[in-house]
């Protein structure tokens, strides 16, 4: 079993930079010439080279958590699409942000609850620190982050919306592509916490 990460406060959800290696790797390039476009061409818009390269690294294991049915619905996806793909990848490559997105957003969807709030996620954190002896050390500082971060990653891929500082659970309608693909590649876990399904 993947150990639970911390790693995630580092991150953004980076769509865009997100996108063009996606269009880079559906055009068959190999990591090697996209990490020399991110360092020689800034292909990042990043100045310096150790962060050019440190983001390369967390969008490579993204992508790479996607294989070629997945990347294809994404090139020819609408905007909302290829956002909740993004944070699939994320999901898929981060096991305590998967269980967020399926303990915690999931269980308020399918209860009604119309807001995301910051003592959701403080519960969901408690709770994980009840079970794991690695999580039990995080400290206040980290977990603040990785709400502040939960939050914007859920905002950004539209799967909350603010209004009036309120964060209002906006589950997705998914296309049907997208969907079928989840139920047909083992991944109904993903499906029903993108979702809110029972």
């Amino acid at each position: 079993m993947e150990k639970y990460s911390s790693g995630l406060v580092a991150e953004s959800f980076w769509f865009i930079e997100f996108k063009k290696f996606i269009i880079l790797r559906s055009q068959g390039k190999s990591w090697d010439y996209i990490k020399d476009l991110c360092i020689n061409d800034n292909l990042l818009g990043i100045s310096k080279e150790y962060r050019a390269v440190r983001i390369y690294g967390y969008l490579k294991g993204r992508v790479d958590e996607l294989d070629v049915g997945l990347i294809n619905i994404f090139t020819d996806a609408d905007l909302s699409t290829q956002k909740i793909i993004n944070l699939i990848s994320v999901a898929m490559k981060n096991r305590l942000f998967f269980e967020f997105l399926y303990e915690t957003y999931r269980e308020k969807i399918i209860l009604g609850v119309e807001e995301l709030t910051n003592n959701d996620i403080n519960l969901f954190f408690k709770n994980k620190q009840e079970q794991d002896e690695d999580i039990s050390k995080w400290t206040d500082v980290t977990l603040r982050r990785l709400r502040s971060t939960y939050m914007n990653f859920l905002t950004d891929a539209g799967l909350l919306t603010v209004i009036d500082k309120q964060r209002r659970i906006t589950p997705p309608i998914l296309d049907i592509l997208l969907e079928n693909y989840l139920k047909d590649n083992g991944e109904m876990q993903m499906l029903k916490a993108i979702r809110g399904l029972d």
